[in-house]
Formats: C-alpha cells, structure tokens, sequence
C-alpha cells in the first residue's frame, strides 16, 4: 500500500487551473522529487496533500484512508505527515526546545520529560542541540530549517513533505539542510522533496516527478530521468537548469 496516493486531483485558483488530474504514489520508504518550473504547481501538489491547500476534486489517500475534511480526524493525518515550509513556520517567542516540543505534548500526550529528551536528541541528531534555549531570531536561516526538521520528526511521522527547503537559505547553507534530509533518506524515511536543487535530486531522490502547467509530464528513476528524459519538455527543463549552473 502507497503511503501516499492521488488520483484524479484538480485544483484551480479563481480561473487558474493549479493541477490537472495528478495522479501521484509514494510507497514507504521511497523519496520522490518534485521538479519543475516555477508555477508548475509543485507546490501546491505538496500542500495539497495534508490539506493546507483543499482539492476540488479526486482523492488523497494517506495509508489507504481518505484525506478527512477537517477536524480532529485531519490533525490526527497531519500528525502522520510532516511539513517543512520554505520560511520554516517557527515559534518566534518559543524557544528551539519548546518549538519541538509542543506538538508531541499537545497532540501526542507525551509527558514533557519524554518529549524534552526525545527533542534533545533530534535537535542532536540534526546539529543545533546547542541552539536549544535560544529563540528562532538568534539562529541562522539553516538552523532555523534544521530545527523545523526536529520539530516535524518529534511526531514521529509515516512521512515528510518538504516544500522548496532551501529557497529561503543563503547559498552557503543549502547543503548543512540538504545533508540532514540526505541522512533522513539513508534511513528509510518516507519523503516527498520539492526542489529546484537538481544535483540533489539527482543525488537523494529514489524517483523523480516532472511537473509542467498543472501536470505531471513524466516520472522515472532519478537517474534515468537525468541522464535520459522520454519529454522534450523535460530534456528543455534539464538544459536550462544546467545553463543557470
């Protein structure tokens, strides 16, 4: 069973047709890229998926079960699937600590010595558990990034969204952000990755997903798609990319 599955999605905005019949699966453990460019909808796929964004119509599946419409049902699913926004979402009058913890204890019920030691050793695990008692304004742009991943690990999810992780990054921090959904990869986690980093991609990406004006135009193997694109529309995209380079 896919963790994640689409069919039939549309979504407009006014007149604009964001997605046009997106059919998607991510099975567990696989990461999947989400490439293409800007206004493809990429975006709007991911968000759809937790229902930040809500569909006009088709299904979303998350293990099987359709995505609920609101309520404590739909907490319960966005508990399952963590997000990673572009502006990393933080507290800004938490501190790092309680950024991470609040969620566990609010919605899981975690005592808050367990969730404080359990956030300890993500904020550990992704390099700023010396961060932990400042406020989010006191980190770096990746930092603040490397704590939103603590904070969407602590709810223990079946699966991450990450929505273009680095675009808000300075250059020099893309890659402490992009080593830590690197290591998230090497153990098995369940991820969809916007990006417009397509060495990472390349890299991290179990399969990679082409989207062009609302549609998904092609997937295929990370390095298959690389190396052979079957669109004309994709071999353009992965030419123009390189010319930016």
């Amino acid at each position: 069973m896919a963790v994640i599955e689409l069919r039939g999605v549309n979504k407009h905005f006014g007149s604009h047709h964001v997605l046009k019949d997106v059919d998607l699966s991510v099975e567990a453990g696989e990461v999947v890229a989400v490439i293409g460019p800007s206004g493809s909808g990429k975006s709007t796929l991911c968000r759809s998926i937790n229902r930040l964004e809500t569909i006009d119509s088709g299904t979303i599946l998350i293990q099987g079960e359709s995505l609920p419409q609101e309520g404590k049902e739909l907490s319960q699913v966005r508990a399952q699937v963590g997000m990673v926004f572009q502006q990393f979402n933080l507290f800004a009058h938490k501190t790092v600590l309680e950024n991470v913890t609040i969620a566990p204890i609010d919605v899981l019920h975690r005592s808050k010595k367990q969730a404080r030691a359990e956030a300890l050793h993500l904020l550990d695990r992704v390099g700023v558990r010396d961060q932990a008692h400042k406020v989010p304004a006191q980190l770096s742009g990746g930092q603040q990034q490397r704590v939103a991943i603590a904070r969407a690990l602590a709810m223990h999810p079946t699966a991450i969204l990450f929505d273009e992780p680095t675009s808000a990054l300075d250059p020099e921090m893309v890659n402490e952000v992009l080593d830590v959904i690197a290591d998230l990869a090497r153990n098995g986690m369940t991820m969809l990755i916007v990006t417009h980093e397509m060495s990472f991609a390349r890299r991290v990406a179990d399969r990679v997903v082409f989207m062009d004006d609302g549609r998904i135009v092609e997937t295929s193997s990370a390095e298959k798609f690389f190396t052979a694109p079957e669109t004309q529309r994709a071999a353009e995209f992965i030419q123009s990319t390189r010319h930016g380079q």
